[in-house]
């Protein structure tokens, strides 16, 4: 029998499977781990515990597990969130913990320097992207600038999937999906990396190698054997960013097709024929040459239910709360009695790429319930979905079909918010495990074990979530325009706000 390990790092929890050559789950595991905030609009793991420490373990727990011998397992594959900014010294050492996604913040900055350096028509020219909180590039300047005794000990900048490529071969190679997130350095066109933009920034030579994400980096090593269980000279594939792992999880295949996650933030993919260039989103290759994709994502989403169970929900034990949550949510009546929820605790990333946006309660009676506050929570993700899929439509590549998975999507009031406020159903499959399959189907592909179209058999169709009719569509139009006019008329006061909070933070070391 030929079997399949995929792994995957997640914001808050790392999952894993492993499969049959059809697809069949043969084993789980899964490891919690922390996002770190050492001040306001910081978001860092430890990649030596988060990211191989979580591999590490869950890598043997399914070999413990399933009894497989690890000498049966054909491949491996790994994603992870991203992208983000993890530097590395001459022995492949992190320097300090990895600076995450676009929930990290800090280089506001450096991404107005960079603009301005290089031009915002050239950037969407010749990169197909703005610079936002979740590009890569300014990062590293953000490193160069501000702590330039660890930007002078770097030799390799890095993400957390190929971190972890790079601990089990010893090789530093990156997927093209993931390249296409450290902005300015990547060029669609040339499917390379810069050599102009990354002047200033970075010698190019301190990137890793560009793979597609099904092609085998590298072979287990002797000491990441010891450390995982695996055995010695297995193949190991390129892998990816989570959220690309999980679309491909899920059938998400050809052009029109949006992948909507519903994890710690909600994260949406979707592929294209061409390349698309749009300020408000993001660009990358697909995981497979001559396909494209445009993405977006929130900022905060399923990190907000965390926040609710562990401030607003915090009298209640531990293993009730979730369950206590969800029951509230549906308790609450649509629209949550008027009030409306901006949902943007750790800033806002597509479409408005506004790290100074705030979490707003807009409405709040005496009325109100707690059950109230969760639901207007999860009904302001849904208008945030809706900004999206309307911004995907006025770039004029409209969704044909919406593919919903993660977590969130075990989450009815969640689920059916997202439908009835985007107006549009949402096919689901039968697994949710998501981007760990998705790695498992990668390693497959990658040996010659799958095509794919197999995921079809992988991960069969289960009963989409339809969008209800009158009258909660209209109950739902007239909440998202005041949803809509919230920022725009508050966004001034945003900013000042967060001129104070980052004084403050300041003062307070």
């Amino acid at each position: 029998m030929a079997y399949f390990i995929g792994v995957d790092i997640g914001t808050f929890e790392s999952k894993g499977v492993m499969t049959d050559a059809r697809g069949t789950i043969i084993a789980r595991a899964t490891r919690p781990h922390e996002m770190i905030v050492p001040r306001p609009g910081w978001a860092e793991h430890r990649p030596e515990q988060d990211w191989w420490g979580d591999f590490t373990v869950i890598a043997r727990s399914l070999l413990v597990t399933s009894g497989v011998a690890a000498e049966d397992i054909q491949a491996v594959a790994a994603s992870a969130i991203g992208p983000c900014m993890l530097p590395l010294d001459a022995d492949g050492t992190p320097l300090m913990n990895g600076v995450l996604y676009g929930v990290d913040t800090r280089a506001v900055a450096e991404i107005a320097a960079l603009t301005e350096k290089i031009g915002s028509e050239t950037l969407l020219a010749r990169c197909n992207s703005s610079l936002t909180s979740q590009s890569v590039g300014p990062k590293i300047l953000w490193l160069k600038n501000r702590r330039p005794d660890l930007y002078a000990k770097a030799r390799m900048f890095t993400s957390a999937a190929p971190y972890i490529t790079f601990r089990l071969t010893g090789v530093h190679a990156m997927d093209h999906f993931t390249a296409a997130g450290f902005t300015p350095l990547y060029d669609p066109a040339k499917q390379a990396w810069s050599d102009e933009f990354a002047r200033g920034i970075l010698d190019p030579g301190c990137l890793p190698r560009l793979l597609w994400s099904s092609e085998i980096a590298g072979r287990v090593t002797q000491a990441a054997a010891a450390e995982t269980g695996l055995a010695v000279g297995t193949p190991v594939v390129c892998g990816t960013i989570d959220a690309a792992a999980e679309a491909l999880s899920v059938g998400v295949a050809g052009a029109g097709d949006m992948m909507v996650m519903y994890g710690s933030t909600i994260f949406i993919i979707q592929i294209t024929a061409e390349q698309v260039r749009d300020p408000r989103l993001w660009y990358a290759p697909w995981l497979f040459e001559g396909l494209h994709t445009s993405q977006a994502g929130l900022a905060t989403s399923g990190t907000l239910t965390r926040w609710f169970a562990s401030e607003i929900y915090r009298d209640l034990p531990a293993g009730t709360v979730l369950g206590a949550m969800a029951e509230d949510a549906a308790r609450s009546p649509l629209g949550a009695k008027g009030l409306i929820v901006l949902p943007y605790f750790s800033g806002e990333r597509t479409p408005i790429h506004d790290p100074q946006a705030k979490g707003v309660f807009f409405g709040l009676d005496l009325t109100h319930s707690r059950a109230d506050l969760y639901r207007g929570a999860l009904e302001g993700i849904g208008y945030a979905v809706r900004h999206i899929v309307e911004t995907f439509e006025a770039a004029g590549h409209p969704p044909t079909r919406l593919v919903a998975v993660g977590g969130g999507t075990k989450n009815p009031v969640w689920l059916g918010a997202v439908s009835d406020i985007a107006g549009r159903p949402q096919v689901l499959r039968q697994e949710t495990t998501g981007a760990s399959l998705g790695d498992a189907f990668l390693a497959a592909l990658a040996t010659g074990h799958a095509q794919r179209t197999d995921i079809e058999q992988w991960n069969k169709a289960a009963n989409p979530r339809e969008p209800q009719g009158e009258p909660v569509k209209s109950l739902y139009d007239r909440q998202y325009a005041i949803y809509r006019a919230l920022y725009d008329r508050n966004r001034d006061l945003m900013a000042t706000l967060s001129g104070f909070q980052d004084h403050s933070s300041e003062k307070t070391g």
